[in-house]
């Protein structure tokens, strides 16, 4: 029997096929959990828990921490942030849960969880839970837990959603010093993270949850005693010295070339010159030519989306360029030569960022703004540059060119770059090969590109466009035609939106 709120909640988040199959794999597993059972600590009714849940789910062979913890593995771009409101708005409409505790892995991912758990913000997790309308949860970070503690206490707040970077509760000391979340609260008369694991209903969820893998993090979150844990990744895998090794709990496993084949992402391409050999040409020559006709790609690309736009009525989409840097002295030198006159005449200059970890205090705050911000088309940011810090949890969906400039196997590139670009602007596809198409450029590295998306058991395919000299050489730009305005004041179109070529 289809459960009244699972079904309510689904309908209203909009939650595609997979996402609904997650929120009903829940349902099931507060049924066999006991929920009765809660409050209690005690291992043998753990592992009573497990034996229960593995008779239904036999891929769940060990919760790996000491409570109960399950992982849904979808693929990156499925949704995997709305997944977590309608976890948390399930469990508090179907079964009274009011605390809840939301981890994130770095700093990026958790000022994005804010927003995203903030109300009247564009990706609002809850739009469309009537009960949350005008009853919003409460959002305590690890910014103001302080300064909201004084409001513990009060009844009318009915559920509160704890959002956390995982270096917040890292339960190692700092300069002989306690995390501050440990200390003790004048407010409460303990530390609130005592207050925090003495709740009888805090449900724990860890967005890319292999992340949490080292010593110190595992203790601070077995500490926390959430009554269940919810953990969510694209990769249900941490790499060990010997390979890969899966997770012992995932009860969902959605992986990205099922998503690719329904629909839910981009087509991720791989692309190179005609007749392309680098024999002869130096690694900087090589980089150069890449950085180039990925620039060229972009802006072929911007002109295809607003002509799309244009002619869809839909909103415009900004595309953007990822370039990936070596290091921190290849990502500055990068930067350098994209803001000078030399480069496209100068007009990236004030479009280009650097993100990587050499930025700190107010530098750091105004990357991340940035960052965050790159969806919006009053954001002038179009090529972003970035040392290893984005390859999972940055959620944007309009990123459609990627120049992957160091060194890396063909593998690394198709799962960590491609999994960066895939979401789609619209929720779905169009049919229009520039709205859909996430374009890798790798002229050194496309055959063995597409040699190991061949392979068989390959995670996702990779189509391949051979870029002509005449399109390296052409510019593009929109003309939309009269009879678009007249077809949308009632006429029939005699044509449709041209795009004009230009040398």
């Amino acid at each position: 029997m289809i459960n009244r709120n699972v079904n309510a909640i689904s309908g209203r988040l909009s939650l595609r096929p997979p996402q609904r199959h997650s929120l009903e794999l829940l349902h099931r597993l507060t049924e066999i959990m006991s929920w009765e059972k809660k409050s209690s600590k005690r291992e043998g009714d753990l592992a009573e828990i497990l034996a229960a849940i593995r008779s239904e789910f036999p891929t769940v062979t060990d919760f790996e921490r000491e409570f109960a913890s399950l992982c849904f593995a979808l693929a990156t771009g499925v949704g995997k942030t709305r997944l977590m409101g309608a976890f948390i708005a399930y469990l508090h409409l179907e079964h009274g849960m009011n605390n809840f505790f939301v981890m994130a892995p770095n700093l990026t991912i958790y000022k994005k969880l804010i927003a995203d758990f903030t109300p009247n913000t564009p990706k609002y997790v809850f739009k469309g839970i009537s009960e949350f309308a005008t009853d919003a949860p409460e959002i305590i970070t690890g910014d103001d837990y302080e300064a909201k503690a004084g409001t513990l206490f009060d009844q009318l707040l009915r559920c509160r959603i704890n959002i956390f970077n995982i270096g917040k509760i890292n339960s190692e000391v700092r300069g002989g010093k306690s995390p501050r979340i440990k200390r003790l609260s004048e407010y409460i008369g303990e530390s609130y993270f005592e207050y925090l694991a003495g709740l009888p209903d805090l449900v724990l969820i860890m967005d890319e949850s292999h992340r949490y893998r080292a010593s110190a993090g595992v203790r601070a979150i077995n500490e926390l005693k959430p009554v269940l844990g919810l953990e969510l990744t694209a990769t249900p895998f941490i790499e060990g010295p010997k390979g890969a090794v899966p997770f012992k709990k995932v009860i969902l496993d959605y992986p990205l070339g099922r998503a690719r084949a329904d629909g839910f992402v981009k087509e991720p391409a791989v692309v190179t010159r005609k007749d392309f050999d680098p024999k002869g040409m130096s690694s900087e020559a090589i980089e150069k030519l890449k950085l180039e006709d990925g620039v060229r790609m972009h802006e072929q690309t911007k002109v295809l989306l607003e002509t799309y736009a244009r002619e869809a009525d839909v909103n415009i989409v900004k595309p953007f360029v990822l370039i990936i840097a070596r290091d921190v002295t290849h990502a500055k030198s990068l930067v350098d030569l994209i803001k000078s006159a030399d480069f496209f005449e100068g007009r990236y200059a004030d479009k280009v960022i650097q993100v990587d970890s050499s930025k700190s205090g107010a530098e750091e705050d105004e990357m991340v703004e940035r960052l965050l911000k790159v969806e919006h088309n009053d954001e002038p940011t179009e090529i972003v540059i970035h040392v290893n810090m984005l390859k999972e949890g940055w959620d944007v969906t309009n990123l459609y060119t990627i120049v992957p400039l160091r060194a890396a196997n063909a593998r690394i590139l198709i799962e960590q770059s491609s999994g960066r670009g895939l979401r789609l602007p619209y929720g779905r596809r169009t049919g229009v090969t520039a709205v859909d198409r996430l374009s890798i450029i790798a002229h050194d590295k496309f055959q063995e590109i597409i040699d190991e998306a061949g392979k068989p058991g390959s995670m996702i395919k990779m189509q391949q466009v051979i870029l002509s000299p005449e399109e390296v050489g052409e510019k593009m730009e929109t003309v939309v035609s009269e009879s678009n305005l007249k077809a949308r004041l009632g006429y029939q179109p005699e044509n449709q939106t041209a795009l004009r070529y230009c040398r």
